[in-house]
């Protein structure tokens, strides 16, 4: 079978299409990289912390800054339905009990996108309208894109804790994710967990 002139005509500009693609592929990941090893430093002390759970270090953090924060409140969001505040705060060696009844603990998210709708009830309960958020600083642009979907007009302050880069096939499988969130796609995959009552 032979090709036609005109489908000839078409392979370079498909290929130019395709050479398109990729860079803006590869554009794409050197910027998420850059933005994972580079976080800048640590914003503002605002009334509002939210941590996404998920990694280590992210809930120790979100507690530190709760106590070093009179009159702050801290929402830990998708904690597992076995965990409780004392067990998460035991791990990472604080006292529960003066923190308490400044701790919300969100048990319905399983992903980035339930996160940030978990994150936007308490919101609309606290009126909060600053809030640091403290997740691992390759998922925090994922994580704000999530996020100022569901809090618009709500200033985020971005408080990354290590690891600040993964394993490549975990960075590309983070990148990919940012891309499906970006393209609203993460509504697809989206399955808040039951609460057994």
């Amino acid at each position: 079978m032979s090709i036609t002139r005109p489908a000839l005509r078409r392979l370079p500009l498909l290929s130019v299409l395709m050479g398109l693609v990729v860079l803006a592929i590869s554009g794409g990941f050197l910027w998420f990289l850059h933005q994972a090893a580079h976080p800048g430093p640590p914003g503002p002390e605002v009334p509002g912390i939210a941590v996404l759970t998920g990694g280590p270090d992210r809930v120790e953090t979100g507690l530190l800054l709760l106590s070093a924060r009179p009159g702050a409140r801290l929402i830990v969001s998708g904690v597992g339905p076995a965990s409780s505040l004392g067990e998460v705060a035991r791990e990472v060696g604080i006292d529960p009990a003066p923190l308490a009844a400044r701790v919300s603990i969100g048990r319905i998210a399983t992903s980035t996108r339930g996160n940030a709708r978990e994150i936007a009830a308490w919101v609309r309960e606290t009126g909060i309208q600053e809030i640091t958020v403290v997740t691992a600083s390759f998922h925090m642009p994922r994580a704000l894109l999530e996020l100022r979907r569901s809090l618009p007009g709500v200033a985020l302050h971005p408080h990354p804790v290590a690891p600040f880069v993964a394993r490549p096939v975990a960075m590309l499988k983070e990148y990919a994710k940012l891309v499906g969130a970006a393209l609203g796609l993460s509504v697809l995959t989206e399955q808040p967990r039951q609460i057994r009552s």
